[in-house]
């Protein structure tokens, strides 16, 4: 007989998920879930991505000249910032829940010179911004949000990125053998599936301008495949 469980997402609890991440140790480690060597690889796999995306642009501008505004969202410790975006991008926003991650990025030399812009302490599910921004960055952060609220999400950064901008997920995809998305009780995450994703963007209004999976992760050390997606708005 069959039986009808709920959604993976379902079982997402925010405050579990909070409770779990202020447990963690405000560093690259704690970061990275014990594999920070994988931080090298994961920034350089994310700026050959970015640079492609820069020359697919129908008014390319010179490899050297930085984007205006950018916002790390869920942004920990703000690594992703630091060896990224803030090569990248004139100033870079930092939206991030967790009180001792986001002070790391207040507190830090970054913020000191400038190159971070506003800091908001806020999840991702309430985060509604107010900017035009050149890049929405997020990584590792859109599995605790549900489908309904990554829907909503998405809608809210369409409405605020340029038009020659993107919206760029990276994230874990679901290794199911029957391509569902998976729960993880310990930090009351969801990894979803490819086709979840692509349903996900459809529902929000915005269209995958180029894809791909995050290459050069060791595979002995077991890791969920990674991929990269750019959204723009849907084409009126």
């Amino acid at each position: 007989m069959e039986t009808d469980y709920p959604p993976a997402d379902a079982n997402i609890d925010p405050t579990a998920s909070l409770k779990y991440w202020n447990s963690v140790s405000p560093n690259v480690n704690g970061m990275l879930g014990g594999y920070p060597q994988i931080s090298r690889i994961d920034l350089r796999g994310s700026a050959n991505f970015l640079a492609k995306l820069r020359r697919l642009s129908s008014q390319p501008a010179p490899a050297d000249t930085k984007l205006k505004l950018g916002v790390d969202c869920g942004a920990g410790i703000g690594r992703v910032t630091e060896g990224f975006l803030s090569k990248v991008c004139e100033t870079v926003d930092v939206v991030e829940p967790v009180e001792a991650f986001a002070t790391v990025v207040k507190d830090g030399k970054l913020k000191q010179e400038g190159k971070v812009g506003d800091i908001y302490v806020v999840g991702l599910e309430t985060w509604k911004p107010s900017k035009t921004y050149d890049l929405i960055w997020n990584q590792w952060c859109v599995g605790y949000l549900t489908d309904t609220h990554l829907v909503e999400y998405l809608k809210r950064c369409s409405a605020v990125i340029d038009k020659r901008g993107w919206i760029v997920v990276k994230e874990n995809l679901s290794i199911d053998l029957e391509g569902e998305d998976v729960y993880d009780e310990l930090d009351s995450s969801v990894t979803r599936s490819d086709a979840k994703f692509h349903g996900i963007f459809e529902q929000a209004g915005l269209r995958v301008v180029k894809e791909e999976i995050q290459a050069g992760f060791p595979k002995r050390l077991g890791l969920y495949l990674v991929k990269l997606y750019a959204l723009r708005p849907q084409d009126p």
